[in-house]
């Protein structure tokens, strides 16, 4: 929130209390602690003590490149969880070092530097440069005229950090307007919001800068950024309370921050390789029943879409009466044998799920009966009408009521059910609501989203093994990028709300999430067909795509004959893609790096970049631009160097912008300059072996080239292959006899049967 009345003047309901200089620094070497404490006024002599408050900022680091900074202004504080998880490397010291100048904090190439003279300064150095700096006024405590809930005045503390001329924030969490966060006002509390407005689903108090260098505030509940909007040379974020704990993290990279970032909090889980095919939905409120599921997936088969998971919402059970985990017998007779025909076409299961219990349902009383819903203060189950009547709360912080709830999706896994929507978790109730385990209700908001997703992935992964879980998430938070896979809420069935979900995956990329998808076609309204495909382009070049909508359907002929082909094309292609796509997943995992990234993320020197919010690397070779208008016009930045399209072959130079034109069968694809692609053999499937007839494709590689290309093996070892390039022939080897290849270099091909070795003369310069 906002504390000041312009620079000079606070808001006349605050009273200010500012770090102005430092008192005393004291280490604690077996912590691992350098402890600043800092006056709140100048000290000139022992009277300036008397009633003067004092800030006390602890200085500590979890990891290398990682440091922890406590600001509190009264440490005597009850305090309730819940917290976020932060791990650091066991064992690990930083080096304190505190002299009559400085006092210093080391953490492997970041350091934090304390002033002992002077004003308020501390400066953030990652080997020798200065990231960022918190100056006088910077560090502060709040007292408001009003009060809290049990009469104790409101207090906030803050910090600020500064920022540089042209220095860009990143993050926050998936939120839909600017991709830069410059200028704007950010509050970190989840909200079932939509696309079009300053509200998130997944709010993540974690910004990341193009000066290689992050921040996480560990703060599960409101935090409120001033993005250089209210100093307009710093970024300010505040929490309610008397104490504040945030990170810094250093790069030089962006990918090394992240990689930092989600060591903390937590890597993407490995997904099934199914998960990245085509999903189909019932779409919300349309009518379906068994024989409307049927004809749906006749109907892709019929034209050769192939279709990986089809995902039954919320009327697969009946209405009052979600989430009690039962068929609607009235349109599902035989739920088991329709699962096992499905199977049978080797299309996966998706169900819809939320953390409510209606009060129809006879789930209600049995819950409320064992204390596994949330409670008001008086005892009674918190409840409300909003989406079916009566709905209480399952309490995932009792851990009776956690493995009640697993004991019901059981049930769904055992008729052969797949996967879960785990849909809602954001409008999680603050007043006057007790937890079972006491956590505070504030702090609860946010995290309830983690833990409903993290029951939901583990009840997953229990029953199908590590790696072969999938949840469809709508509500996140920091951590949450631990249980794939998250979309992008509801959107609008409009050009304008398809650039505000890319906006979204953009910033959550940013913000640790390694997959992400989003509703294709919109889910608000029915788009015409021009918009379709449009977004069937962009969902089938998203790390997971979905066809879903609100109250109409999205099977593509439901818009016209050209829509169909248009689907069939990308999902062939997507498939292909596999090979590549695959190593880009493991990255996700092993690393934190998003499938789909940012340009800032993967060109972190190109300043051009900086701000291209309509358009993404999918993984660190394949630029998409997805088309935003009716009429195929798209405007995009192309880095350094020649770039193939890999649907026409043409080569365009880049260091620029292009404007181009494309027909609804395209959209600008293009292939890095130095880039071997693999690329599948199988265009109907992607869980198939990935080595296996695969084609090392070559764009534009480099005289001297040499590198190791790895495919992964969906059930088995990853089969490497070595690229060089020496003058005008390129030479790919292979060590692994199990599978057939072949070597691509513009129109010419050479192919291998397993272990061995193949050339190829270039012809001419082309991708």
């Amino acid at each position: 929130m906002k504390f000041t009345d312009g620079y000079w003047l606070t808001r006349p309901t605050l009273t200010p209390l500012y770090a102005v200089e430092v008192d005393d620094i004291r280490v604690d070497e077996v912590a691992g602690t350098m402890t600043v404490y800092a006056p709140t006024a100048v000290i000139r002599d022992r009277g300036d003590t008397l009633n003067r408050p004092m800030l006390t900022v602890v200085f500590s680091a979890p990891a290398p490149g990682v440091i922890k900074v406590h600001v509190e202004h009264h440490g005597g504080i009850v305090h309730r969880g819940p917290d976020f998880e932060v791990r650091g490397d066991e064992g690990f010291r930083p080096d304190v070092r505190v002299d009559d100048e400085a006092g210093v904090l080391r953490a492997g190439p970041l350091c934090a530097r304390v002033a002992r003279t002077g004003p308020w300064r501390v400066d953030f150095e990652s080997d020798g440069q200065l990231l960022t700096s918190s100056l006088p006024r910077s560090v502060g405590h709040m007292t408001g005229t009003g009060s809290t809930r049990t009469g104790v005045p409101q207090t906030w503390v803050h910090q600020q950090l500064s920022i540089e001329p042209g220095e860009r924030v990143y993050g926050l969490g998936e939120r839909f307007g600017a991709f830069v966060k410059n200028g704007q006002t950010v509050d970190s509390w989840n909200a079932d919001g939509g696309t079009s407005s300053e509200q998130s689903y997944k709010n993540v108090p974690f910004y990341l800068t193009s000066r290689g260098y992050g921040v996480f505030v560990d703060h599960p509940g409101n935090v409120s950024f001033e993005v250089g909007s209210e100093v307009n040379s710093r970024v300010q974020f505040s929490v309610a309370g008397e104490s504040l704990d945030y990170y810094v993290i250093a790069g030089p990279e962006p990918k090394d921050v992240l990689r930092r970032y989600t060591a903390l909090t937590g890597r993407p889980a490995r997904v099934p390789a199914w998960s990245f095919g085509l999903w189909l939905t019932t779409s919300f409120t349309a009518s379906y029943d068994e024989g409307t599921v049927a004809a749906f997936v006749d109907g892709m088969a019929e034209r050769d879409i192939p279709l990986s998971v089809f995902h039954y919402d919320c009327f697969w059970m009946r209405e009052y009466q979600w989430t009690d985990f039962e068929w609607d017998a009235r349109a599902f007779h035989d739920p088991v044998g329709q699962i096992a025909r499905m199977h049978e076409r080797g299309v996966h299961v998706s169900v819809w799920i939320n953390p409510y219990i209606a009060q129809r349902s006879a789930l209600f009383r049995e819950a409320a009966e064992r204390g596994y819903l949330l409670r008001r203060a008086d005892g009674s189950v918190w409840q409300w009408d909003m989406w079916q009547a009566g709905m209480g709360l399952v309490d995932f912080t009792n851990p009776d009521a956690a493995d009640w709830y697993v004991g019901k999706l059981q049930g769904l896994l055992d008729q052969g059910v797949d996967t879960f929507k785990t849909d809602f978790g954001e409008r999680i109730p603050v007043d006057g609501v007790v937890w079972h385990d006491g956590s505070d209700p504030e702090r609860m908001h946010n995290y309830y989203a983690k833990l409903y997703n993290e029951v939901v992935f583990g009840a997953l992964e229990q029953h199908k093994g590590t790696g072969n879980a999938v949840v469809f998430a709508r509500s996140a938070t920091a951590g949450s990028q631990q249980f794939p896979v998250h979309w992008g809420g509801d959107s609008d069935s409009t050009f304008l709300s398809m650039a505000e979900s890319l906006r979204g995956g953009l910033s959550l990329a940013m913000s640790g999430f390694g997959y992400w998808s989003h509703d294709i076609g919109g889910f608000e309204g029915t788009p015409d067909a021009g918009l379709f495909k449009r977004w069937v382009a962009f969902g089938l070049l998203s790390s997971h795509s979905r066809l879903h909508g609100s109250s109409s359907v999205r099977v593509p002929w439901a818009f016209d004959d050209e829509a169909v082909e248009v689907t069939r094309l990308f999902a062939n292609l997507k498939m292909r893609l596999m090979p590549y796509l695959a190593r880009v997943a493991e990255e996700a995992h092993a690393d934190g790096i998003p499938m789909m990234r940012p340009m800032p993320l993967e060109f972190p020197d190109d300043r051009s970049g900086f701000d291209a919010d309509t358009q993404y690397m999918l993984g660190d070779a394949v630029l998409v631009a997805p088309v935003f208008s009716a009429d195929g016009h798209v405007e995009y930045y192309l880095p350094e160097g020649a770039w193939t399209s890999l649907l026409d072959g043409g080569v365009t130079e880049g260091r620029r912008w292009i404007r181009e034109t494309h027909g609804f069968d395209s959209l600008p694809l293009r292939v890095r300059p130095g880039t071997v692609l693999p690329w599948g053999a199988v265009d109907d499937r992607p869980d198939y072996e990935w080595a296996d007839g695969v084609t090392l494709r070559c764009f534009a590689l480099p005289d001297g080239f040499d590198q190791i290309v790895t495919v992964p093996g969906s059930a088995g070892p990853a089969t490497t292959f070595r690229v060089r390039r020496v003058g005008v022939t390129v030479t790919a080897t292979s060590g692994d006899a199990r599978a057939s290849w072949s070597l691509q270099v513009g129109a010419c091909t050479a192919s291998a049967a397993g272990a061995g070795e193949v050339a190829v003369t270039i012809e001419e310069e082309v991708g």
